[in-house]
């Protein structure tokens, strides 16, 4: 009997191969690097039970049916596996919307409530982008996580100066720099984070 080893190389390879899709491509959707992808071709290292699994989704397998022997089969790559990812974040985003809209029409049929009603609007953004935020960390890169953090950063800044605008006028009036000034520092935080720091 073959090697795990190699029998999960070969598998690996033919799967690929049937499916038509680049190493580097593989790598994408299982969020790893293509070194790694390829030191398991090789017969190198054996991708751990959570890629397995992942691999099985992708080529509409059995992890079984990577771990032995098969015979030559065609197998059709989980392709759209992107955009199902981005449908379900743009689903809740939107689904945040549709509640900061639910609350605005709450708020706005308050009469003492009803000038402040459009602040829902202003808070909807910081929510969006934590969840944003928690999506990207399970299935973003260093861009996306980035990118979403700034959101969180901003959203918040904005919220601090408009909520000084409405109910503090003439501190935002005289301080509106402050809000900025404070945020800077926190920008170049998240780009060190993401993009300086040395990665293990």
């Amino acid at each position: 009997m073959e090697d795990l080893k190699e029998v999960i190389a070969k598998n690996l390879v033919r799967l690929r191969r049937e499916a038509g899709i680049t190493q580097m491509k593989l790598a994408e959707m299982l969020n790893y690097s293509d070194k790694a992808v390829s030191k398991w071709e090789r017969g190198d290292a054996i991708p751990d039970l959570r890629v397995l699994i992942q691999l099985a989704e992708i080529y509409h397998i059995k992890v079984d049916d990577i771990i032995t022997e098969q015979p030559e089969k065609v197998v059709k790559p989980k392709l759209n596996l992107r955009k199902k990812r981005l449908l379900i974040v743009l689903l809740s985003v939107g689904l945040v919307w549709f509640i900061a809209t639910g609350v605005f029409a709450i708020v706005y049929f308050y009469p003492q409530l009803e000038r402040f009603a459009w602040l829902t609007y202003v808070v909807a953004p910081l929510v969006s982008s934590v969840v944003l935020t928690v999506f990207s960390g399970i299935w973003g890169s260093k861009l996306t996580n980035a990118v979403a953090c700034t959101l969180i950063l901003w959203s918040v800044v904005a919220i601090f100066h408009v909520f000084f605008a409405v109910f503090a006028p003439v501190i935002a009036a005289e301080k509106w720099w402050l809000f900025y000034l404070v945020a800077a520092p926190f920008q170049i935080l998240i780009i060190f984070w993401f993009f300086l720091r040395k990665v293990k």
